[in-house]
């Protein structure tokens, strides 16, 4: 994974475009970060005052930006950045199959960058004052869920072997201080989630083993997937929303269990343990989980 473009406070990058301070692409607002759409279930009571209240849920977000691209004296420029904000979303690996996205990363004062994940809708320029170096764009970036993410993901190696790690020295030295919190001393499959909201995690498995099962303990949901891995070949769950595969390093699939629920293998905010199993006499498979910490708001 690349490492992302630092950004300064007020500065965007939409796909690979910086828009905001520094930039020739002003940003005059943004819409659209504060509580995201619901869709409800309410119904009126027939023949009876009040309203029933059903189950809310989420959509996405539909963010608005109030841009402006200014090259003062150069409308050769101005339009090599309008076309620049273009391209990202008419690429084919974000617009050519269903679920994919593009990435809008936000910079706000007092925040670390957090990062929307969806796709470009809207992008209208007003070209009357082109000729002058001056386009004002009117822009929609529809995200595919309510959170957001932050810019540099988290990740952890668990042995198969976890299982065999720690126990006593000999000889013991007193006093003897069991430590009672095991995020606190590094034990495997233990992981610390930041954030305020779940998160789905990308979970690879490197042979060799046979058919890994892969359980987050506090929630008991559990993924089994059915494939022999030799040494150095891998299998990869993604879990998020949209993506959902589980591929081989061949570039084929392999299956899950019916039992194997990939939709709701989350990751909560706060310490998580994740354990697994496969065969392998060799005990030198491994397991490698990464996360994005998720947020409901800024």
């Amino acid at each position: 994974m690349t490492t992302p473009t630092p950004l300064a406070d007020g500065q965007h990058q939409l796909g690979g475009v910086l828009i905001g301070a520094g930039t020739n692409i002003q940003v005059r607002a943004i819409e659209g970060l504060g509580q995201p759409p619901l869709r409800t279930a309410d119904v009126e009571p027939p023949g009876a005052d009040g309203l029933w209240l059903g189950a809310d849920y989420y959509s996405g977000r539909t963010l608005r930006i109030d841009a402006a691209i200014r090259t003062p004296g150069d409308p050769a420029a101005a339009y090599d950045l309008l076309a620049a904000l273009q391209a990202p979303a008419d690429d084919a690996a974000v617009r050519g199959q269903g679920g994919t996205t593009m990435d809008l990363r936000l910079k706000t004062p007092g925040r670390p960058v957090r990062v929307a994940r969806g796709r470009l809708r809207t992008l209208e320029p007003d070209l009357t004052t082109a000729k002058h170096g001056f386009i004002p764009v009117d822009m929609e970036f529809v995200t595919a869920d309510y959170l957001l993410y932050d810019d540099e993901p988290a990740t952890t190696s668990i042995p198969l072997a976890m299982l065999n790690i720690g126990g006593l020295t000999f000889p013991l030295v007193f006093p003897v201080v069991i430590e009672g919190d095991p995020a606190a001393v590094g034990r495997p499959g233990y992981l610390q989630v930041d954030g305020t909201a779940f998160t789905w995690p990308l979970l690879r498995v490197t042979g060799p083993c046979s058919n890994p099962t892969i359980t987050h303990v506090t929630t008991g949901r559990t993924l089994t997937v059915q494939a022999t891995l030799a040494a150095g070949e891998w299998v990869e769950i993604d879990t998020r929303p949209g993506w959902r595969t589980v591929l081989r390093d061949n570039g084929g699939g392999a299956p899950l269990t019916p039992t194997s629920r990939i939709d709701e293998f989350v990751l909560t905010p706060g310490l998580n343990e994740v354990r697994w199993t496969a065969t392998d006499n060799t005990l030198t498979s491994t397991l490698a989980v990464t996360w994005w910490p998720a947020w409901k708001a800024l």
